[in-house]
Formats: C-alpha cells, structure tokens, sequence
C-alpha cells in the first residue's frame, strides 16, 4: 500500500500549484484508477510518488517508508512504467532485462523463469535479442511492462499503461493487474479511458487543478455524483466540466 499526506507541488514560486495539499491512500489487494483532465496533476503526482520529482511539502509513503527520508528503500517498494517507455536504445531488450534484475538483486534462476513468463505473456520471446533501438514505441511499452513485473513489486505504479498497445496486450494489462491485486498487491494507474477504469477498478480518484475532488468506488461515485445509469465518462465529465478544462 502506499499513503500521500498533505503533499503540494508548484513548479514556480508564484504560480498555482500543480498539487495542492493531497492526501491519498490506496490499500494492498486493490486496483486504483487516477483520472483526470491534461494538466491536472496526475502524473505530477505519479513524479513525486516514485521520487522522481520532490514534494514541496509532505511525505509520501510506500509500505510505511518515507521516499523522502528513505529513498532507495522506499524505490525498491514499487514498479513504476511511465508514459513514455524510452530507454537505453542501445542495449539489447535481453541487456536491459538483466540490468534491471541486477539492480533488484534476482538471483539467475528466478530471473530466468520470470523473463520467459512474462515475455511469452507480451509475445516478445522472439525478439528479446534485438536491440531496444529497433522497436516500435508499443513494443518498447511491453519491454517496460516485462521489465517493471520480473521484480515482482509490492506496488505496481503505471502512467497511462495503455497508450500505443494493441488490443492483446492491453488485455493482458489487465488480467495482470487482477492478478496481482487477488495476491493482495497494490495497482495504481492514470487513465483517460474511462471504459478500462469503470470495468477494472475496485476505487477511482479524480483530480482536478491540482485537487482530489472524489476519492472512492464507482458505486459511491454514482450516489454522490450521479444517478445508477450513467456511465463513469459521463459524470467525470460533468465533474471536471470538460468544456473548459480539457485542452
């Protein structure tokens, strides 16, 4: 599981925050959806989460550790795969999946195992002796999802996972994203597709300007929102009063 409190991000001094005081909690055994408009602060937030930006104030922790005052153990809480899946071009996709386990410290015989699974799952088994350079941006994004799922990470964090997939492999997103939620694993990812976060997720948060302004099931989301018909793109889209914010 992992707990942001009180977290607030500006990218300049004088301007608006692009986080502004989020408190967040999502549990182990959970697939959690965060949506939002372009420029609401998702992916900032996803930044400061995985320590790749720092919180202007608050803390941000993964299974009880503070990425602010243990970065490298709290790093090694999660698996992030982030919108754009560029890499070490010149690597081979082997290479790469070697690096990572090495930086995760998988002894050779688990690695192996895993490496198949996951690579026969993505049809990748073919080509994972060509370099990264060669690959379609779509086959990058499996090479990320391979190499964030050998790890086997406590909390599997994803920013938009399904941008240039094909149906296949977006399918098999989401049956491991169920997987890994019924072994009592924590799923968190940002979406626009409203379809995929209304079928798959068990609770949704929806930020806009910077704010969370629902956190909860679809179910709760209906009752304070909505009525019992209407679809999640719907009453986002109410919320979040499209017309003026998406852009």
């Amino acid at each position: 599981m992992f707990e942001i409190k009180n977290v607030s991000k500006s990218y300049n001094k004088n301007a608006d925050k692009a986080v502004s005081d989020l408190n967040l909690t999502v549990n182990n055994g959970e697939i959690f959806g965060f949506l939002g408009p372009n420029g609401a602060g998702k992916t900032t937030t996803i930044r400061m989460l995985t320590g790749i930006l720092p919180a202007d104030q608050g803390d941000l922790l993964l299974d009880g550790i503070s990425i602010n005052e243990r970065p490298l153990a709290a790093k090694r809480q999660f698996a992030f795969v982030p919108d754009n899946p560029e890499t070490f071009s010149r690597l081979k996709a082997i290479e790469y999946l070697n690096f990572i386990c090495d930086v995760y410290k998988i002894p050779k015989e688990e690695r192996s195992a895993r490496i198949e699974d996951y690579c026969q799952r993505f049809g990748m088994t073919e080509v994972i002796g060509n370099r990264i350079s060669s690959f379609s941006h779509g086959m990058k994004q499996k090479l990320f999802l391979i190499a964030s799922l050998i790890t086997d990470p406590q909390n599997w964090i994803l920013d938009e996972p399904m941008v240039g997939l094909d149906p296949e492999a977006a399918f098999k997103i989401k049956e491991l994203m169920r997987e890994r939620a019924a072994a009592g694993k924590t799923v968190f990812f940002s979406t626009h597709v409203m379809e995929v976060a209304e079928k798959l997720c068990d609770r949704i948060g929806i930020i806009k300007n910077g704010s969370l302004v629902f956190c909860g099931s679809l179910e709760d989301l209906r009752t304070q929102h909505g009525s019992e018909d209407e679809s999640l793109e719907e009453i986002f889209l109410r919320m979040i009063d499209a017309s003026s914010e998406v852009r």
